[in-house]
């Protein structure tokens, strides 16, 4: 769904998981966790397109370092998003949160050079969930204090263990995201504390789609190409969530 139509469809959700939870309209800062979750999903994309090159064993320079993958996660995002990705009308913070996550993008293809560019070797395990937690793990030591951002999925579905949803993020799964009537694709936004601080927290859910059967779908239990057993997911099954959290 592209940036706009997201941004058209959520204006108030009217939920609650507490009396401490205040489901927050569209703001700054709704507006930023949006854009931060479009730039990890253009990069994601771009690793995903390049899955080919980057196992091919034959290939010692796959020219995909930092620098690269970021020119092409500017023109993906700029397509989503249908803004240039300067981003004219950022305030100075919301700028740093979203030039620490191309930071984040960068600095974590680069520091895997030698295994994308690894000769003699298929498969090198660099998939587009990989680069997005590692992409975060970076983004969490550049941003500090001021946002995190995190992939996370209902438990059955979790793969690595840093991946588990909080409390928070399993009760927003269980009561609204899971629900049949909760509209595919819209985000849950929430006033919260998080470790004392006031927070807006974002959940924005995931669907699998036809690329990602190849290692999650059937037949159940048998195993994809990184040795996990298939979930036996079909397209438009909730896959994952994107959870992003802005301290103020």
């Amino acid at each position: 769904m592209m940036l706009g139509t997201k941004c058209r469809i959520l204006a108030v959700i009217i939920a609650c998981l507490s009396s401490s939870q205040v489901i927050a309209d569209t703001s700054s800062d709704y507006d930023t966790a949006i854009k931060l979750a479009e730039l990890l999903r253009s990069g994601r994309d771009v690793i995903s397109s390049h899955q080919a090159l980057i196992n091919d064993p034959d290939t010692a320079d796959k020219g995909l370092d930092g620098e690269a993958l970021v020119r092409q996660v500017r023109a993906v995002f700029e397509l989503r998003a249908g803004e240039t990705f300067e981003l004219e009308g950022a305030s100075p913070r919301d700028r740093a949160l979203l030039d620490a996550m191309t930071e984040a993008m960068r600095r974590t293809v680069d520091a895997h050079q030698d295994d994308i560019n690894r000769p003699g070797v298929g498969f090198k395990g660099f998939i587009p969930a990989v680069f997005a937690r590692l992409t975060n793990e970076e983004f969490a030591a550049i941003a500090g204090e001021d946002a995190r951002v995190r992939v996370t999925a209902p438990p059955e579905l979790i793969r690595n263990r840093k991946s588990r949803p909080d409390p928070w993020e399993l009760e927003v799964i269980e009561t609204q995201l899971r629900d049949p009537a909760w509209p595919a694709g819209e985000a849950y936004t929430a006033r919260v504390d998080v470790d004392g601080r006031p927070a807006f927290r974002m959940m924005l859910p995931e669907y699998y789609r036809e690329s990602c059967l190849q290692c999650h779908g059937g037949p159940a239990g048998s195993t994809d190409i990184t040795g996990y057993p298939k979930e036996g997911a079909t397209v438009g099954d909730l896959a994952g969530i994107i959870s992003i959290t802005i301290f103020r």
